[in-house]
């Protein structure tokens, strides 16, 4: 098999995807930075493939089934690795929300597909990942920000509440836990609704 250029971008997110992991263990501001721009780039890649693919006519199926693959393993990977660190007080039940929804997506798109179905993304759906990049880039950002004061200039967030910097030091407290809260109930808004829009694949057994 040939890999086109839209698929060799797909497989370079699946190993940007590992890398990331990689800097997320290190927790120092180099590795936080690094984790930024690799997620960053990773992102980019993500809506570039799919420019080309359609630009130049190659969509393949190897594409059609790697591409989701690929987000879910870079979203998952960036999920888990903010839960793992503790400090950022994401709960693991929004992670979980998150990365369930996408195996019950995964489950019904491989239902229709053996009915001869094919289930096209919703532009809800394009939203609901929209809104997971921008909200782990912020953190990630966050992330940079705490390394930085707290390596450099030996500040942390709590410090900074009762200083000038209070209101820099709220965001870097409040926003994760408040932007995950959102992400999560648009994810799970986004599976209720694709799943109730395509109910109709679960009636075709009932009907033979």
């Amino acid at each position: 098999m040939i890999l086109n250029l839209p698929n060799k971008l797909t497989l370079s997110r699946i190993a940007l995807a590992a890398i990331f992991v990689v800097a997320m263990t290190y927790g120092n501001l180099f590795a936080n930075i690094t984790a930024l721009a690799i997620f960053i780039v990773a992102s980019l890649t993500d809506a570039l493939d799919g420019y080309i693919a359609r630009k130049r006519n190659i969509i393949t199926t190897f594409g059609i089934f790697l591409d989701p693959l690929a987000d879910k393993l870079l979203i998952s990977a960036a999920l888990i690795s903010f839960v793992g660190l503790g400090n950022l007080n994401i709960p693991a039940w929004m992670v979980i929300i998150i990365i369930s929804r996408e195996f019950v997506i995964t489950g019904l798109r491989s239902i229709a597909a053996d009915k001869n179905v094919i289930i096209p993304a919703n532009n809800f759906g394009k939203f609901k990942t929209t809104s997971q990049i921008v909200a782990i880039i912020g953190i990630l950002l966050i992330l940079v920000l705490k390394s930085y004061y707290g390596e450099i200039l030996n500040i942390t967030p709590q410090d900074m509440l009762n200083t000038d910097m209070r209101v820099l030091g709220l965001f870097m407290l409040r926003f994760p836990f408040w932007s995950m809260l959102v992400v999560t109930a648009l994810t799970l808004y986004s599976g209720i609704t694709y799943v109730w829009a395509n109910k109709e694949i679960f009636k075709h057994d009932e009907n033979k």
